[in-house]
């Protein structure tokens, strides 16, 4: 069996031409999506205020981790919502639950921010 017709390149042209779709993606996430725009600026705000707290290397490494989790996650619920869109933008109620699930994604891993960041800090 053969690989996708899409998925011609090989070697280093494959990984330029990822790179270059990755960032096309993550430029199309912040002139499109406001909450990405808003969670990128926070994380500009958390990671290096990470670097400077009093905790060891594994610490910040979770601390970071929290924050670029809340970016991905946004990313990928970004990505539901304009599928979602492209198919129809009729109301059904697999596309609302759809819509939901990742907006709860996007939740939770915020909720996980100030959580990893007490239990390094103070726990």
């Amino acid at each position: 069996m053969t690989g996708s017709a899409f998925k011609g390149e090989t070697g280093l042209r494959r990984i330029f031409n990822a790179l270059r779709y990755s960032l096309a993606g993550l430029t199309a996430a912040y002139r499109h999506e406001a909450a990405f725009r808003q969670e990128a600026w926070l994380a500009l705000v958390l990671i290096p205020a990470a670097l400077f707290m009093p905790a060891g290397g594994l610490g910040k490494a979770l601390m970071v981790a929290s924050v670029l989790l809340v970016l991905m996650v946004e990313l990928l619920n970004s990505a539901i919502e304009a599928v979602v869109d492209r198919v129809s933008l009729e109301h059904h109620e697999l596309a609302k639950r759809a819509k939901d699930i990742g907006s709860a994604a996007v939740f939770v891993s915020l909720a996980n921010v100030p959580v990893v960041w007490a239990l390094v800090l103070v726990g």
